[in-house]
């Protein structure tokens, strides 16, 4: 089982930029693919990226394609949205997420892929 802890969100205006990092329990990161959700007021859970066990393979949201950027470092346990020119409608809470994968080079992009969430951390933009 591994445990997911978010930070990094904030309030920024439009056109800003935040990182957001989620550190990772347990000693098999490597083992597991991940990825990034986000969920506005009244609106379904979304995908925002995601990213494979081995680091090589990532998959973007069209909506944010272009501006925000996943990685992870596995020496740390830590995956990374990195967002720049963010907008109005970025404003949601951010969720990480994690599955154990055979396939190191396999990028899940569905929730009901991932078996693990974090609590989320809120990411506020203002116009």
């Amino acid at each position: 089982q591994v445990q997911l802890i978010e930070s990094g969100g904030g309030l920024v205006q439009a056109g800003g930029s935040l990182r957001l990092s989620c550190a990772a329990s347990g000693r098999t990161f490597s083992s597991y693919a991940m990825g990034w959700f986000r969920q506005a007021p009244g609106k379904e859970r979304d995908f925002v990226a995601g990213i494979s066990a081995s680091g090589g393979s990532t998959y973007h949201a069209n909506s944010v394609e272009g501006r925000f950027t996943i990685s992870r470092d596995n020496a740390k346990n830590t995956v990374y949205l990195q967002m720049n020119s963010l907008k109005p409608e970025d404003t949601a809470v951010y969720y990480c997420a994690a599955h154990p994968v055979l396939f190191p080079t396999r990028v899940l992009v569905t929730t009901g892929d991932y078996d693990y969430w974090g609590q989320g951390t809120q990411v506020t933009v203002s116009s």
